[in-house]
């Protein structure tokens, strides 16, 4: 009986990590399409039907390239980082809320916190094992930018947590069964998701990939195999950020096509964001972090501890 569950788990593991890729290959299809049309251009159009075979020719372009690495670099490290955020980026995905008891654990809320946390360090370690001033500048630039926005990521989803008083996603889909989360702390959805934006180092908060000052940021000496690897996290995390948002704000019914549509719109909107705002200053940032983003946030979460306080007193 345990096999059976075990295999379960790990059948449908794999089911979704690799529906996860399929979804990543077609995002990267969509933002090529959406920021053509954008800049009033068609975008990919040539291979297979409307460019939809494009992610995958440019996928086998990639992984069969040579890889080269620079002479000076800490080789281990600099091979071993890509993958390293890859799979932060896909073992984020195991705390979604199914309900077998592989994925929606009681405390993934935690468990969701502590591997985005991690995944500073392949950034870190990928900037620095390069051995280039350009890839050290850009990871310690998404280093600062990452552990400022994770104290406002934490903070506003802390707010919730006292309010349904439960460290468990599918809980979220309990809480709104009536009234969406957005509805009621609007102020707090819009503050996540630029968090989002800072938290998956998107427009306009790429400091760490600073094209005009930086070269490439951090993935600046990385060619073929581990570039598509970098390039395949940051696309994993932007759309389990969607999912999130979806499940904390949009009532996160996981089992309703509407679920999928609305997960494809915020994913659209990380997209659109990029198409329309020019990069912040990297100072202004820190200030919309921590002058900002973290009073407000403290403030929210002052007012549903009193705010749940408030209603036990009236139970009891």
């Amino acid at each position: 009986m345990f096999l059976k569950d075990y295999l379960l788990g790990v059948i449908s593991s794999l089911l979704l990590i690799i529906c996860v890729m399929v979804s990543v290959a077609f995002l990267t299809l969509l933002e090529r399409k959406v920021l053509g049309y954008i800049q009033i251009r068609k975008g990919p159009n040539k291979v297979g039907f409307m460019g939809l075979l494009q992610p995958f020719s440019d996928a086998v372009k990639l992984f069969s390239k040579e890889q080269c690495y620079p002479l000076l670099s800490n080789y281990i490290f600099y091979f071993f980082s890509p993958i390293f955020s890859l799979f932060l980026s896909l073992l984020l995905w195991m705390c979604m809320p199914y309900l077998i008891k592989l994925h929606s654990f009681d405390l993934g809320i935690i468990f969701f916190f502590s591997v985005i946390s991690m995944g500073v360090y392949a950034v870190m370690v990928a900037g620095w094992s390069s051995n280039s001033n350009y890839a050290l500048l850009g990871g310690l630039r998404a280093v600062a930018q990452t552990i400022s926005y994770e104290v406002s990521l934490v903070l506003i989803l802390l707010s919730l947590v006292f309010l349904i008083g439960d460290f468990n996603f599918l809980s979220f889909m309990n809480f709104q069964e009536y009234s969406w989360f957005l509805i009621f702390s609007f102020p707090l959805a819009m503050m996540w998701f630029v968090s989002c934006l800072a938290e998956t180092n998107r427009t306009p908060f790429d400091f760490a990939e600073g094209e005009s000052e930086l070269v490439s940021g951090f993935n600046v000496e990385y060619s073929s195999g581990g570039f598509a690897l970098i390039f395949l996290a940051e696309y994993s995390s932007i759309l389990f950020m969607s999912m999130l948002f979806c499940v904390v704000f949009l009532g996160g019914d996981i089992y309703n096509l509407l679920f999928f549509l609305k997960l494809s719109f915020i994913s659209f909107m990380f997209i659109w964001v990029r198409g329309t705002l020019p990069r912040f200053r990297y100072d202004k940032l820190m200030y919309l972090a921590w002058k900002k983003f973290l009073p407000v946030s403290l403030n929210y979460l002052f007012f549903f501890v009193g705010l749940k306080i408030f209603f036990l007193s009236l139970l009891f």
